[in-house]
């Protein structure tokens, strides 16, 4: 019998070099149990070809490597899109968002292996942690969870690098200089560590990979214009396209213009502030898009709270919260509040800007008749009854306060107040 009875450990498995330490120290900690990895492509900018002879030449018994680029986009990222959900007004939760979907794959694959535990190679320091687990326990709880940087005594890169050459894990170009640590998907690139540790340093041109520097970005302006049906993107200049093909060309135009980069102090899950530098290229276009024809097509009061709805929501999918029954009802939400979000955003882009250059829908609340300087239906003299009326309680506070001040002498009388006397 392997230790606490585990026979069989599901991992979510990258190929780099915490997963691949990972499997060879759960073969020596849990004797005799098997270890099957799962690696799903999120869109991340790397080879995977050589992947599965990596993980069997480290201990694995298998490997699942699984293509979810289009679930992604379609239940995971047009979703937080419909959502507005913005993290601290800068993040576009593209780690975040990826996490829910990983580990539910994770979990469907020990649940047809029939496996006893998952296990992930995220830090005690981070959020994926949390996120990974909260999911687990969402969609497997009876699963035993292993998260070996909690348990083992490696504690750097260099420990970690010479434990892999003691068991002869194959590192490839990994070595122990490693100046940033990245995550990368389809929506978004992240960047944390070296100088950026310190927030008073600006992050050097070098860092980026997926943006072009403004100041390389082509001198003409790129015109683009986004289409909507019901607060999902469908097309890109009056062409449908499905929701992968949109979403990576949106990354090629916005990266060739300079567009996305975020630079942000965040306050991480388990409480730490930690400075991270984004590139959400695509996404950024997206969300300026969406934003723009929300405020024409939303009426003041939905749209005011759906922008407070959305805070909440982003600090659940940032918090790991996908697999809720609150997060499942805020969806149905943004569902409803968005039936009538279609139409059409003009965006230019040029290096580094993102212009909004014109909007039109359908169900647009803009009528130009009213709102124009002109002659219109508009009745001026209206406002005056509207302002009493909607001043109402202003005045009163006013009158009650000057009439105590009066009674102690502060001030000589009662003032007239807006329209109205007091008695």
């Amino acid at each position: 019998m392997s230790k606490d009875g585990i026979k069989k450990i599901v991992l979510a498995y990258s190929g780099g070099l915490d997963t691949s330490i990972i499997i060879p120290w759960l073969k020596e900690n849990y004797p005799g149990a098997e270890v099957v990895a799962v690696c799903t492509n999120v869109g991340q900018d790397e080879d995977l070809s050589g992947l599965e002879k990596k993980a069997l030449a480290s201990g694995a018994s298998k490997l699942y490597l699984l293509d979810v680029r289009e679930e992604f986009v379609k239940d995971f990222l047009f979703p937080i899109l419909r959502a507005g959900a913005i993290y601290e007004d800068k993040y576009l939760l593209g780690t975040s968002i990826a996490r829910p979907l990983q580990a539910k794959h994770q979990v469907e694959v020990a649940l047809k292996e029939r496996a006893d535990a998952v296990a992930h190679g995220c830090t005690g320091k981070g959020n994926d942690q949390v996120r990974f687990e909260l999911a687990y326990k969402a969609l497997g709880p009876h699963l035993k969870v292993i998260a070996p940087w909690r348990l083992w005594s490696i504690r750097s890169r260099e420990e970690a690098i010479d434990y892999a050459k003691a068991h002869n894990v194959d590192l490839g170009k990994i070595t122990k200089q490693k100046i940033y640590s990245r995550d990368g998907n389809l929506w978004h690139l992240s960047h944390e560590g070296g100088e950026l540790e310190d927030p008073w340093n600006r992050p050097v041109e070098d860092m980026f990979q997926l943006t072009r520097s403004p100041q390389e970005a082509p001198d003409r302006e790129t015109e683009l214009t986004v289409d909507f049906e019901k607060g999902f993107p469908v097309g890109l200049n009056g062409k449908k396209l499905p929701p992968l093909a949109l979403v990576e060309e949106c990354n090629r135009l916005g990266a060739e213009n300079g567009i996305g980069r975020a630079d942000l102090v965040e306050t991480r899950q388990v409480g730490m502030k930690s400075r991270g530098v984004y590139e959400t290229p695509g996404g950024t276009i997206l969300f300026t898009a969406h934003r723009e024809l929300e405020m024409m097509t939303l009426d003041a009061d939905t749209l005011h709270f759906k922008r407070q709805v959305a805070l909440r929501y982003s600090e659940l999918v940032y918090g790991g919260k996908w697999f809720t029954p609150l997060r499942e009802a805020l969806e149905a939400f943004m569902a409803k509040v968005s039936e009538y979000t279609t139409g059409s955003v003009r965006l230019v882009l040029y290096k580094g800007n993102l212009i909004v250059a014109g909007r039109r829908s359908p169900y647009s609340l803009y009528l130009k008749d009213l709102a124009s300087f002109g002659a219109s239906s508009y009745d001026h003299a209206d406002a005056t009854g509207f302002i009493n009326l909607y001043g109402l309680a202003t005045g009163v506070a006013a009158i009650v306060r000057r009439g105590v001040k009066k009674e102690t002498g502060q001030v000589p009388e009662i003032e007239e107040m807006a329209g109205f006397h007091a008695e």
